[in-house]
């Protein structure tokens, strides 16, 4: 393989664990743990040992309840969050939820104690605002729904987590522009564990599957999110046929090539992209960066005015590239950044399989870019 693709390996001192990794909860469902109990004590009610909130899939599932308190117009829960197996810095976290009835109807945020403060677009939340994702959100205004009627009051949701500041010095937030504390993150609600040995495993197995059922074409995606949209856009073609495959696209292609598949069709959004177009073949966050140079260059290429460029080169993240690409509509942008990606994929597989690439929207996950 080209050196300039490149793939990093285990580090030699890496343990590799043969059982099975528990998965574990995001800080977003416990939160929304968390605002149900406290939405319970609000409503009158006794403070609950234990609540049932839903994830965003729609999976039901119950929490224990570390401690709940109300006071004079204000009710008060804490939930521990569970990470699993998975390194999490904010594995044991207090999530605290303390809400306030409101007159303004739904649910107003706030970053209490070691939750962090949006400084810097690029991330889909607004700039001064708390860093409480959409997805988390949705998920808590859900789990207070279910208990106060939030239509024609509402309640104004501040969550905390004790320790936050310093548990974010170990995460990309400060590198972002969020200060003070964590984010509330969350797509699925639920952490999967980072196990290099066992995802690449799994990557292996699913490329096997699909060559032994005499196909010659797998569809990686980066996430639960992108594999929605990736089957919505290819209906026609077998469940079996997608791949999870997260940030170990290397040993996806290298599986292909040697079960002798034809075709890959990746579909990601502008960072795994962004990385891919600069030949890094594994994209964890902790192993590579987002190589804003590249999508300069990129959108030089695109046609755009020498601000706009600069502007992308200086960008906070890969995200916020893109959206100055539809600010100053340079349409062409995410066409040319799947090109890149394809040639670099193919390059990687040394020309024994066709790639085309699918870049979708953040949010709609509709499709904005496509090569070939």
């Amino acid at each position: 393989m080209s050196s300039e693709l490149r793939e990093p390996d285990l580090p030699r001192t890496a343990k590799v664990r043969t059982g099975p990794l528990r998965s574990g909860w995001t800080t977003g469902t416990c939160a929304a743990a968390a605002a149900k109990a406290a939405a319970e004590l609000l409503a009158g009610g006794q403070a609950p040992a234990d609540v049932e909130v839903a994830l965003p899939g729609g999976q039901r599932v119950r929490f224990p309840v570390e401690r709940a308190e109300a006071g004079d117009g204000w009710a008060e829960a804490v939930v521990v969050k569970d990470a699993g197996d998975d390194p999490d810095v904010t594995h044991g976290a207090h999530l605290t939820v303390r809400l306030q009835p409101s007159a303004q109807p739904g649910v107003t945020w706030r970053a209490g104690e070691g939750v962090g403060t949006v400084t810097k677009p690029g991330l889909g939340l607004e700039v001064g605002g708390p860093a409480i994702n959409p997805v988390p959100r949705a998920q808590i205004s859900r789990a207070i729904g279910e208990v106060l009627d939030l239509g024609t009051a509402g309640v104004v949701c501040e969550i905390s987590v004790p320790g936050g500041e310093r548990m974010a010095r170990k995460t990309t937030n400060p590198r972002l522009g969020i200060v003070g504390g964590i984010s509330i993150l969350g797509t699925t609600g639920i952490v999967r564990p980072f196990s290099t040995a066992s995802w690449r495993a799994s990557v292996v197995q699913a490329i096997d599957v699909i060559a032994a059922q005499g196909l010659d074409v797998v569809v990686l995606s980066t996430g639960g999110r992108t594999e929605r949209a990736a089957m919505r856009l290819l209906p026609d073609l077998p469940e079996g046929c997608f791949v999870e495959v997260g940030d170990f696209t290397g040993a996806a292609l290298r599986q292909a090539v040697a079960d002798g598949l034809r075709r890959c069709v990746f579909v990601g959004m502008a960072g795994k992209l962004a990385k891919l177009a600069a030949g890094v073949m594994m994209t964890h966050w902790t192993r590579s960066k987002v190589d804003l140079d590249a999508l300069a260059d990129v959108t030089a290429e695109a046609g755009a005015t020498p601000e706009v460029v600069e502007a992308v080169r200086q960008a906070n993240t890969a995200r916020h590239a893109y959206e100055l690409w539809r600010e100053h509509r340079v349409d062409a942008a995410p066409s040319l950044l799947c090109a890149r990606v394809a040639g670099n994929l193919e390059r990687f597989a040394e020309g024994r399989l066709q790639a085309e690439v699918v870049m979708v929207d953040f949010d709609t996950l509709e499709p904005v870019g496509r090569a070939p």
